[in-house]
Parts: structure tokens; sequence; C-alpha cells
């Protein structure tokens, strides 16, 4: 695998995501934000935060089987959620957690959460952005 993920000592260490992640592989892939859409373009989980991150996750998964990686090779995440609050933290670590489920893997790795005023559409309420790093 391309990435070992790390809490370098000195610095705290959060049990949901990496302070970094350690790339040895050759070929970077620069992930566009996913959001809760299927294949089809269709809404999933309108109105349900942990759905609608699930869902982000299985579309970052499926764009990164097409470069030939996984989940795996993700190097780092940036999670834009919409109005969010410490409060919602219980349902994005759901979807996480059911993502995670689904594809056989540790979704731990380095984020940067941003909450923001609104995505693209107003139905979204979250969107997963992925650099990641293969062999």
């Amino acid at each position: 695998m391309a990435i070992t993920l790390v809490n370098p000592e000195g610095l705290p260490k959060p049990e949901v995501y990496r302070q970094m992640s350690i790339a040895t592989g050759s070929r970077l892939v620069f992930l566009a934000g996913q959001v809760a859409r299927d294949a089809d373009g269709g809404r999933v989980g309108e109105g349900d935060l942990a759905a609608q991150v699930e869902q982000c996750y299985l579309n970052v998964a499926t764009a990164l089987a097409e470069a030939g990686g996984s989940f795996d090779d993700v190097a780092k995440l940036t999670i834009y959620v919409v109005d969010w609050s410490p409060a919602k933290m219980p349902l994005l670590g759901e979807g996480v957690a059911r993502a995670a489920s689904r594809l056989g893997v540790d979704p731990v790795k380095p984020i940067t959460l941003l909450g923001v005023a609104a995505l693209g559409e107003p139905d979204l309420l979250v969107e997963v952005e992925a650099t990641a790093v293969l062999d």
C-alpha cells in the first residue's frame, strides 16, 4: 500500500482521524468533491446526513476503482458539511461507519472538516473531496 497513516509524537492523537499520511506511491489522484448521487445522478438520502455521507464515501471508492485503486489509497479527505455544528458529529460518524462496513476498509484518514453555508444543489448536505496515492 502506498499510504502510511501516522499520529506524530507531540501532536494530539484523535480517534476519528490521523494527523498525517505518508505517501510512497507514484501516482497522485485528485478527486472532485463527491456528493449523494447514484450512478444515474439520482438523489440519495435526501435530508439524511448519515445516508449522504455514506454515499459520498462509496462514490470516492467507485472513482478510485476506475484508477486501479481503492479507498485504502486515500491520503487526505476534505469534508464540507452544510450548517455544521458539533451536534452533527454522530450522524457524520454513522455515515462513515456504514460506508466503511460496506467497503471493508478502515475509514480513518487525515481529514479537514469544513462547515459551509450551502453546496452546489439545495438538497446536498455534504461533499467529500479526496486525494489518493497509488503504486
